[in-house]
């Protein structure tokens, strides 16, 4: 009895139906390494106007957050003393210079000496000299966009009085975007100017914006072991805003690889394998090198040639040389006979006309 009990166990072992797995040729796709950072968005360009001098504000032209055009007055200091210290200068210079011109008449006729006419040359001089730094104090109480922007929120009103050094305005240029983020110098051999790089902001997530590399900073900070990175991301709708910080990501090394399901390999330890299926429908255990994973797939470095037949399925029931049934195959058991013995699917009915 105990022997005819051991044999029916593996006639009951022999008769196992094999697993049924799904399994998916080894292909080719695209793939990279990614260098990740975090960023910190900058204008294009940005100054803030400030008083040159302690004096009142007689006039503002720019509204909060209004765009101005480069040389466009944004705001007038009082310089009434000055317009009238130009006006005496302008004066004394005419007079020099009429004076200079009647010196000269005269010693052409010989009725002048070369000392007076050489003193007149150099008050007229004088006066025009003088002209010209009271122009430039006028100028000064003038205060003009040096380049085309949006000015920020004004916090000052026409009758106050300015300090120097008083801010007044903060133009930004924000039609493009230059992003600084470290990258560690391990990873400085990956990079170059010109370079395409994806950044995306937490208030449009799932929104990529695309720029290029620029400039790499040349001195790596020592403290950090990370070189300065700037990127240029166009910003023609001005929806990034310089102090925004932005993730980065950096594609390096494309290549076309072998792919594979990720769900394919199975690791032991360090090491990795596959189930690669041959014609007889026989899985065998093959170790892979694996590389970066994309879009649900991981890449092969080692171990698979084009159009290996891979487990994707079902890995968990397969073992090395085990017999497997392919999902979709002539025999499959989905839509297939019922197993042989007439034994119902788990969980089923039994067949119609058989005794309960």
């Amino acid at each position: 009895m105990l022997l005819s009990a051991c044999g029916g166990g593996e006639e009951k072992g022999r008769g196992r139906p094999p697993p049924l797995v799904k399994a998916e040729a080894a292909s080719t796709m695209r793939f990279s390494d990614r260098i990740e950072a975090v960023g910190t968005a900058l204008a294009n360009e940005q100054v803030t106007l400030s008083a040159p001098v302690t004096e009142r504000i007689v006039r503002l032209n720019f509204d909060d957050g209004a765009f101005v055009r480069r040389g466009q007055v944004i705001a007038v200091l009082q310089q009434e003393q000055q317009t009238a210290q130009l006006n005496e200068v302008q004066a004394r210079a005419r007079e020099a210079e009429q004076q200079l011109s009647r010196i000269s008449e005269l010693k052409e006729r010989g009725f002048a000496t070369q000392a007076s006419y050489d003193a007149q040359v150099a008050q007229a001089q004088s006066a025009r000299a003088q002209a010209r730094a009271v122009r430039a104090q006028i100028g000064d109480r003038v205060i003009t966009a040096p380049f085309s922007g949006w000015v920020s929120l004004r916090n000052i009103s026409v009758g106050a009085i300015a300090s120097q050094g008083t801010e007044i305005a903060t133009i930004s240029d924000v039609s493009t975007i230059k992003l600084d983020f470290p990258v560690p110098e391990t990873m400085l051999s990956a990079l170059r100017p010109g370079q395409t790089i994806e950044a995306v902001a937490a208030a449009f997530p799932g929104e990529p914006f695309r720029g290029t590399i620029a400039t790499i900073d040349p001195v790596i900070d020592p403290n950090t072991r990370a070189v300065t990175v700037r990127a240029r991301l166009p910003n023609p709708d001005r929806r990034l805003r310089p102090g925004m910080m932005l993730t980065v990501a950096i594609e390096t090394a494309p290549r076309m690889a072998l792919s594979v399901p990720e769900l394919a390999v199975v690791g032991e330890g360090d090491g990795r394998f596959v189930y690669v299926v041959d014609e007889e429908s026989r899985a065998a255990r093959r170790p892979v090198r694996t590389g970066v994973r994309s879009a649900g797939r991981i890449e092969i470095v080692e171990g698979l040639r084009p159009g290996d037949r891979v487990v994707t399925e079902g890995v968990v029931k397969v073992s090395d040389g085990m017999q497997v049934t392919l999902a979709g195959a002539p025999g499959g058991r989905p839509g297939g006979p019922p197993p042989a013995g007439g034994q119902p699917p788990a969980g089923g009915q039994p067949p119609a006309g058989a005794r309960p």
